[in-house]
């Protein structure tokens, strides 16, 4: 079969590199890919946002299915016009998609079917949102409504900084359209989970949870990034919560989203909190997790082209998915300055001694005239290492990310170091 990926970044990679693994897939085709997929797809030079061309493409190139990975073109309706051209995908409608497309729909659907969530108000008039941040009780967070690249949010510690993040948004467009309405959200404190899970619209299967680093620097300091590294699966995610959560947050959402007539198919995601007072959603997204794919898939043992087309016929309850014992750690080598100013087109070196200890997954990278993989982004490379152990995987990420260089480089030292932290608490305890 013929399988074109929508994306360009290391969740696509990941994404591509799990599917080159299915003995049912003949070629893979990405658009726009990068330096790195390049060698195991062909790269098709079209924007992930540009859906009329990608659907033209897809019927012109007589596609049998298409990965709709990245949230811009899910948000904008690729999978229902690929729909309407006769050609399966992987990935929710233009309704469902809303799940992260607006916060304030999402707030508002947890809100009416009684899914644990941080207390909010929502705005779409910045004198009412100012008068409110100026009274509240702080810390609080402010959210764009829209799409923002992962760094819509912006933790307030007092009142002078929620008024000036409501005036960035709302006034001087920030985040452009996606800032034109804010959520303003209580500050719940507590470790942070991600669990991705397959969908059919009817049933859910949860894949390994996981710890995403969020903040540039080291010990979560510094501006909030797409992240900068993340483990699985995740110690704090006990046996005891994760059936909590499938119990009150996570059936409860599908079954939220087949009542307002856009049931969810493809890959939901779930930003949790393990706060004093139960579990809270804190986000939804409507795709893999970018970099939680790059740590969750290498370690999943049944074929995930097998499971992505039982949730686009719906046969997920009956579909095997089953992934390995261990545990991964992914280093996400980023640009100097990012998430802010960055300089592109360095030379990436030392890829090939990497790959023999881990994947470096490619984010941000291209070819250049040369044949040579260059920098192209704020977050390059995902390097990824799996082992029995977490202390092994965190080893193993480290030293393979010694062994790449290039100009500016930038990387967190500590991704997993909570983690472990938390692995000998329970051990003690236990």
């Amino acid at each position: 079969m013929k399988v074109l990926v929508i994306g360009g970044g290391g969740r696509e990679h990941a994404l591509i590199q799990k599917l080159s693994e299915s003995k049912e897939i003949t070629s893979l085709y990405c658009a726009p890919g990068n330096g790195g997929i390049a060698a195991l797809a062909t790269c098709v030079p079209i924007k992930a946002t540009d859906i009329d061309a990608l659907a033209d493409y897809a019927v012109n190139e007589k596609m049998d299915y298409v990965v709709v990975a990245p949230d811009d073109p899910l948000c904008l309706g690729l999978v229902d016009l690929l729909a309407e051209r006769g050609i399966p995908a992987f990935g929710p409608s233009k309704a469902a998609a809303r799940i992260e497309g607006s916060k304030i729909f999402s707030k508002d659907l947890m809100k009416k079917y009684q899914i644990p969530t941080a207390g909010y108000e929502a705005f779409d008039d910045m004198d009412k949102a100012i008068a409110y941040v100026k009274t509240v009780q702080c810390p609080v967070v402010v959210k764009a409504d829209g799409l923002a690249l992962g760094k819509g949010v912006i933790i307030c510690e007092n009142n002078a900084e929620a008024e000036a993040a409501v005036t960035e948004m709302m006034a001087n467009g920030k985040f452009g359209k996606s800032g034109s309405r804010v959520v303003v959200e209580e500050f719940l404190t507590g470790p942070e989970v991600s669990v991705l899970c397959f969908c059919d619209g009817k049933t859910l299967k949860p894949m390994l949870s996981s710890m995403d680093h969020k903040r540039a620097l080291d010990g979560d300091q510094g501006l909030n990034t797409g992240g900068m590294g993340v483990i699985a699966p995740n110690p704090y995610y006990t046996a005891e919560i994760a059936q909590t959560c499938m119990d009150t947050i996570f059936l409860p959402t599908l079954k939220a989203m087949q009542k307002e007539g856009c049931p969810f198919k493809g890959c939901l995601y779930f930003g949790l909190m393990l706060t004093p007072n139960g579990t809270k959603v804190i986000e939804y997204n409507c795709r893999f997790g970018d970099p939680e794919t790059q740590a969750v898939l290498p370690l999943l043992r049944s074929d995930l082209f097998t499971i992505m087309r039982a949730t686009t016929d719906g046969t997920l309850a009956t579909t095997d998915v089953t992934f390995a014992d261990g545990t991964s750690c992914c280093v996400v080598l980023a640009s100097g300055g990012y998430p802010e100013a960055y300089e592109t087109g360095k030379v990436i070196n030392g890829l090939a001694e990497a790959s023999e200890l881990a994947h470096p997954y490619h984010a941000g990278t291209k070819l250049d005239d040369q044949g040579r993989i260059v920098t192209a982004g704020g977050r390059v490379l995902g390097v990824t290492a799996t082992a029995n152990t977490l202390p092994d995987a965190i080893t193993l990420a480290y030293k393979a990310s010694d062994l790449i260089s290039f100009d500016g480089l930038h990387r967190r030292s500590d991704i997993g170091q909570l983690a472990l932290k938390a692995s000998t608490t329970t051990s003690k305890e236990d």
